[in-house]
């Protein structure tokens, strides 16, 4: 992936690995966790200037970055009471802002307020929270359990919402926060995501 720097490390709380990419054009890192080669494995990319989370749920080791690097960390404005009395420094964004570096946060589903996916112009790629992960080839739902009170509810605007992202930025490459990046095809990809049952 031109421009783009993929990594995976365990995350504490949830015992599997998770993915952060850092857009290094941009100088934005994405969902971040330390990579297992440390924080200096990054600076030879050059510089990190902002730190962008797809959700509230993915500050990770943003705290680290920001320190590291002096950079602030953005997060949709719906997200911002996760981080009431944690310490965190964040900046809010709304859906439809341009970010640093021309990002663009797109919502999903209204259903799951702070849902986002982040559109990386240059990269024609799009990344992507928890509204779909990567098992093997396939995009898919994660478990039911995770899904809400009414997972199949939910399932529905999902698919309605990353359809609707496919034909408005018809990404070629996918950023999962979970799985490995889809690397062209990223569209289509949702699509067919978007005609599961």
């Amino acid at each position: 992936m031109p421009g783009i720097v993929h990594w995976t490390a365990r995350h504490p709380n949830l015992g599997i690995d998770v993915s952060s990419y850092l857009l290094v054009d941009e100088g934005v890192v994405l969902d971040p966790m330390v990579p297992p080669e440390g924080l200096d494995a990054l600076r030879e990319y050059g510089e990190v200037a902002h730190v962008v989370l797809t959700n509230r749920h993915h500050d990770r080791d943003s705290a680290r970055f920001a320190e590291a690097f002096s950079c602030p960390v953005h997060i949709v404005r719906q997200g911002l009471h996760e981080y009431e009395g944690k310490g965190l420094e964040v900046t809010p964004f709304d859906f439809g802002d341009e970010l640093p570096g021309g990002l663009k946060a797109h919502a999903v589903y209204e259903e799951w307020p702070d849902e986002g996916a982040i559109e990386i112009p240059r990269a024609r790629a799009l990344a992507i929270a928890d509204g779909t992960i990567r098992y093997g080839q396939e995009l898919g739902f994660v478990p039911d359990e995770h899904l809400g009170d009414d997972p199949d509810e939910t399932k529905r605007g999902l698919r309605e919402g990353y359809a609707r992202l496919a034909d408005e930025v018809e990404p070629e490459i996918l950023l999962l926060a979970h799985g490995s990046p889809v690397i062209g095809g990223g569209a289509d990809a949702l699509r067919r995501f978007a005609q599961q049952p």
